[in-house]
């Protein structure tokens, strides 16, 4: 029962927080703390209608996201997936070793393309110059001058047309929503990698879907999809060349308890009266 606890709300991404729930936790809800950078849950116009404060979790989890995104992007460009279940169903075997037997995508000498070059897309960079990237390019609202010598900005458009890999980071607005979408994805290269770790509703689905059946583009590595959770029996978990791993970005040990800590302490700053150490709204 909301009621029991209408002071404060302490939710998860997972948590549709609209003006359904808003009316049933009462008027005297005075704080809602998010254990999540993302937002697109809550219905923000309505909690400030309200005069409700929102805490969120920025800055802890960009490491743990940006891991994750290279691991993505790693098992799909090298068909990860698609060899473990060669070793188990017997088909290592019977290929013996082929010279092209599941070969992939290097990022050596590659072109990597960034949308959304915040903390994130920035913390994937770093990574993977590692990796020998002969060029970065990014595309979002506005250029980074501080990036000038490490990537290039680009209009949406040439970073699907110019990208070997295209990297998702951005955050879900009404600009971003399934912005990668049939016309995107026709643009691409057909050896392709398209990672997506920044929200679902960025990706036309059904668009992307057709991309990888046809071999449009090579693969895609996906830490979210729409819906989430994704059915067990869903289409995209058929697909030979997709990646699907369960929105487990921040799922390191220590992201998430520095994100639990941040959205108490925005709940009890708010409480208290005092200001909150990350404050949405």
């Amino acid at each position: 029962r909301l009621d029991l606890f209408s002071d404060a709300l302490f939710c998860l991404i997972t948590d549709k927080i609209d003006k359904e729930l808003l009316d049933a936790a009462g008027p005297s809800l005075k704080v809602i703390g998010t254990m999540s950078v993302g937002h697109d849950h809550i219905d923000v116009p309505e909690v400030k209608k309200r005069g409700i404060q929102v805490g969120f979790t920025p800055n802890v989890l960009t490491n743990a996201t940006a891991e994750t995104t290279v691991a993505v992007l790693l098992a799909a460009s090298r068909r990860m997936f698609e060899a473990r279940e060669e070793l188990l169903n017997g088909g290592w075997a019977k290929s013996a070793w082929g010279p092209e037997y599941l070969c992939g995508q290097e990022l050596t000498g590659s072109t990597v393309g960034i949308y959304g070059m915040g903390r994130i897309g920035q913390a994937v960079m770093k990574r993977l110059k590692a990796f020998d990237v002969a060029k970065f390019l990014y595309s979002g609202r506005t250029p980074k001058p501080e990036l000038e010598k490490e990537a290039s900005f680009v209009d949406f458009d040439t970073l699907c047309k110019n990208s070997d890999f295209v990297i998702v980071t951005c955050s879900l607005t009404p600009e971003t929503k399934e912005i990668f979408n049939e016309r995107a994805f026709s643009l691409m290269k057909p050896n392709c990698v398209f990672v997506n770790t920044s929200r679902g509703g960025t990706v036309d689905q059904e668009a992307l879907m057709k991309a990888l059946k046809s071999n449009q583009i090579f693969s895609a590595g996906l830490d979210v999809m729409t819906p989430e959770p994704l059915p067990t029996d869903h289409e995209l978990t058929k697909i030979r060349n997709c990646v699907v791993v369960p929105h487990i970005g921040s799922a390191t040990f220590k992201a998430r308890t520095d994100m639990a800590t941040i959205t108490a302490k925005n709940i009890i700053a708010a409480l208290e009266g005092t200001p909150m150490p990350a404050k949405l709204c």
